[in-house]
C-alpha cells in the first residue's frame, strides 16, 4: 500500500517557483512534490461501471496518493458522485442484511417474527433513503471543506470541484463501514486519511494544511455529538429525579 508523501525521483525543486503555484512540479514549503495536475488516474465512469468501480476502489486502497495525484481536478461532478453513492449503497445493503440476520437472534421469545419484519422494513427504508442522504452529505460536506480550503490555501487552489471530487472518492471507506467494530472505528479513520491525501494532492498544499481542513469539521461534529449525548443524559437524569418525588 503506497502512503508515500511523494518525495519524487529525478526531479529537483525550483526555488523560483511560487509556493502554491500552478506549476505541476512545484511544491509548497515543506510539502511533497507534485505530479501532473490530473487527468490520468483510473477514475470511475458510468460508461464502464463495474470494471471502473473495481479499478478505482483498488487504486484508492493500494495507492491513494497516486490516485489523487493523477485525478482530474474538474470537468465531471456526476461520475465521482455516483461512485460515492454506490459505496454508500453497498454499505447500507450489506449492513442491512447483517442486521436482518442478527436482530432475530437477540429478540425475546415469540418476538422473532416481529423483529425480522422490523428489520426488513428498516432495510428497505435504508436503501431508499441512502442515495438522498448521500447526495446531501456530499454537497454540504464539500461546501464546508472548500470554505476551509479558501481560508488555508488562498490565493491558489484547484476550485470547489476538486474538493468535491476528493471527498467523493474518499468515501471508498464505506465499503467496509458495515462491518461491526471495523466499520465503527477503523473505516472512519481510513476515510479521514484518504480525504487528507485527496485535499493535499488536488490543491497542491501541505499535509499540515490538509489535516487542518479535514479535522476542523470532524472536531466540530464530534463536539456536537458529545454535547447532544450530554444533554440527553442530563435530561434523562432530571426526569428520573422528578419521578422520585
Amino acid at each position: 500500500m503506497d502512503f508515500n508523501t511523494g518525495s519524487g525521483s529525478g526531479r529537483q525543486d525550483d526555488p523560483s517557483r511560487p509556493p502554491f503555484g500552478g506549476e505541476s512540479s512545484g511544491r509548497p514549503p515543506g510539502g511533497p512534490l507534485r505530479g501532473p495536475a490530473g487527468g490520468t488516474g483510473p477514475e470511475f465512469t458510468l460508461s464502464d461501471p463495474v470494471v471502473s468501480f473495481i479499478r478505482t476502489a483498488r487504486s484508492l486502497v493500494l495507492n491513494p496518493v497516486g490516485f489523487f495525484r493523477g485525478m482530474a481536478r474538474r470537468g465531471d461532478f456526476i461520475n465521482p458522485a455516483v461512485f460515492a453513492v454506490i459505496c454508500a449503497l453497498i454499505s447500507a445493503l450489506l449492513g442491512g442484511i447483517l442486521s436482518m440476520i442478527l436482530t432475530p437472534l437477540f429478540a425475546g421469545p415469540g418476538d422473532t417474527g416481529e423483529a425480522f419484519a422490523g428489520g426488513v422494513v428498516g432495510f428497505v427504508t435504508s436503501l431508499i433513503l441512502t442515495p438522498i442522504y448521500a447526495a446531501i452529505a456530499l454537497l454540504i460536506g464539500a461546501g464546508i471543506l472548500h470554505l476551509l480550503v479558501l481560508l488555508f490555501v488562498r490565493p491558489s487552489n484547484a476550485g470547489f470541484e476538486a474538493t468535491f471530487r476528493a471527498l467523493t472518492y474518499s468515501w471508498v471507506y464505506q465499503l467496509v463501514g458495515w462491518i461491526p467494530i471495523i466499520g465503527w472505528i477503523v473505516a472512519p479513520i481510513w476515510g479521514i486519511v484518504l480525504l487528507v491525501f485527496g485535499i493535499r494532492e488536488v490543491h497542491n498544499t501541505t499535509t499540515g494544511q490538509a489535516l487542518l481542513i479535514v479535522l476542523i469539521p470532524v472536531g466540530v461534529v464530534v463536539l456536537l455529538a458529545l454535547l447532544l449525548v450530554s444533554i440527553g443524559i442530563g435530561a434523562a437524569l432530571f426526569f428520573e429525579s422528578q419521578q422520585e418525588f
